[in-house]
């Protein structure tokens, strides 16, 4: 299958600023299913000066920097991709100890996955629901994981919240509601409470209906060797496919957003975004 993305975002000030460079995170990832066939990105106010980085994590982020006061910043992106098929259940789990919760990741694996194993506080009845889950799954890994992410998909009510960073576990739970971005940042702090290494995505997600309104998206990866990193999406309760399309990851989801950047100056700002993915 073949898709073209167009993904427009503008920031309108009231007064004129000046923009601090910006990290921007459009670029979808090469993977082993998905072949991005081109890329492009345009910016007004054009910057002074741009190149194309890799992080901590290994995105490939658009690093700008500007010399001019402006009153807007319009970040246009075009992109093609070319799907293949693919089976999120193609793989053994090895050494076959990782088959039960809990394991132990040797001493070289905690050492490059340490901060995808950082969890926040959780209630007593969050680790309540969250064991209550396991031990139904008969500490299976791979059945806990699947379970856990049709359990929230069906105990939560999904809803769209423009910006901000996630609510924390405890926030979301208490009131069973929540962003995609909230709904994945719960389940990976309760894959992290039984010592599953789980990272935050940023990305898109197609789907077939009938005048889609499309937004940017976020969902779940968990490391188990012999699965690599493989996608859990919290909102529809399923395995990730070959129609996610990842942007960025990281194990602090800040590190995820699409645009990051401050503004020196005392100008309030807007933000609009436009979002369009066409199977070709």
């Amino acid at each position: 299958m073949n898709f073209k993305i167009i993904h427009e975002t503008k920031y309108l000030f009231s007064d004129a600023v000046f923009l601090e460079p910006h990290y921007l995170r459009f670029r979808p990832k090469q993977t082993s299913f998905i072949d991005v066939s081109s890329f492009s990105i345009e910016l007004l106010s054009a910057p002074e000066g741009h190149s194309v980085i890799e992080d901590e994590e290994h995105n490939v982020i658009d690093f700008c920097w500007f010399e001019q006061l402006t009153n807007s910043l319009t970040i246009k992106v075009e992109s093609t991709l070319q799907t293949k098929p693919y089976n999120p259940f193609n793989f053994i789990i090895h050494p076959e100890s990782f088959n039960t919760i809990p394991f132990t990741y040797n001493e070289h694996q905690y050492q490059i996955l340490y901060a995808s194993l950082q969890k926040e506080p959780l209630t007593q009845e969050l680790i309540d629901y969250v064991q209550g889950i396991l031990t139904k799954a008969n500490f299976n890994t791979i059945t806990f994981v699947t379970d856990l992410t049709s359990q929230i998909h069906n105990d939560f009510i999904v809803e769209y919240r423009e910006d901000g960073p996630p609510l924390s576990p405890v926030d979301s739970f208490d009131i069973k509601r929540g962003s995609c971005r909230d709904l994945s940042w719960l389940q990976i702090n309760l894959l992290r409470h039984v010592g599953i290494a789980a990272r935050f995505v940023s990305g898109y997600f197609y789907f077939n209906m009938e005048n889609p309104i499309f937004e940017l998206h976020a969902w779940v990866e968990v490391f188990v060797p012999g699965t690599g990193w493989l996608g859990f999406d919290p909102s529809h309760g399923i395995l990730t496919g070959n129609t996610h399309f990842p942007l960025a990851s990281s194990a602090i989801p800040e590190n995820t957003m699409p645009v990051s950047g401050g503004i020196r100056g005392s100008a309030t700002s807007q933000l609009i975004t436009k979002l369009n993915i066409e199977k070709l």
